[in-house]
């Protein structure tokens, strides 16, 4: 299995010993030992999910690694958080997904409809198996903690990955921006109540933002 290791908070090295990754298209910056790249694009078993983005529809596409040697990826400077899954499954924004084991499945998962008025569905890039991830955030991400007595609610834009047995549901007609009489459009909030991870970035990306 390839070794994830970051160097500074936004590059991630990626050491392989003949095994493989799937990466960002673009997003390898160097590399050293032999490697072979593949491009890939959506339809195929573990990349379907990787190449929906929520809300915007807009599509991704990936590369496949592999080889012996070391890969070094980054994505316009962002910040690089190593997410390790033990036969669980992560949730995460498709933007802000830069590389994952090959053998780790992705999928697409219907997470809810953008209000009535609206009629839109929202999906979100699904990660699991074993071994590890590597999201990217828009500034140090910071990971909350929800509890059964502790829901939490995340404005969209902030809103990076989650995972463990966590139920999201969606809040309209307020965002946190209202109270300063900012934003138009139709506003929401999620909600997360269960048990598990929220991981959430110290910015709001201008496609989403809490208003739609």
């Amino acid at each position: 299995m390839a070794t994830f290791r970051l160097q500074g908070s936004k590059m991630l090295a990626v050491d392989m010993t003949g095994d493989s990754v799937k990466a960002k298209n673009g997003s390898m910056v160097a590399y050293d030992g032999r490697m072979a790249f593949k491009k890939l694009s959506g339809g195929g078993e573990g990349i379907r999910g990787m190449v929906t983005r929520r809300i915007t529809g807009e599509q991704m596409t990936v590369m496949e690694v592999k080889g012996q040697g070391t890969c070094w990826f980054a994505d316009r400077a962002s910040e690089i958080n190593l997410v390790g899954l033990q036969g669980d499954k992560l949730w995460v924004e498709a933007s802000n997904l830069l590389c994952t084991d090959a053998g780790l499945r992705t999928g697409t998962s219907f997470t809810g409809m953008r209000g009535a008025s609206q009629g839109n569905g929202l999906f979100t890039t699904t990660v699991e198996g074993h071994g590890q991830a590597a999201i990217m955030s828009d500034g140090p991400a910071v990971v909350l903690r929800v509890s059964r007595d502790y829901p939490l609610t995340v404005d969209p834009g902030a809103y990076i990955a989650h995972q463990g047995n966590l139920r999201q549901s969606f809040q309209s007609g307020v965002t946190f921006r209202t109270f300063l009489g900012e934003g138009g459009g139709e506003a929401f909030q999620i909600l997360f109540e269960g048990d598990g991870l929220v991981y959430v970035q110290p910015s709001e990306r201008n496609t989403i933002a809490g208003d739609v």
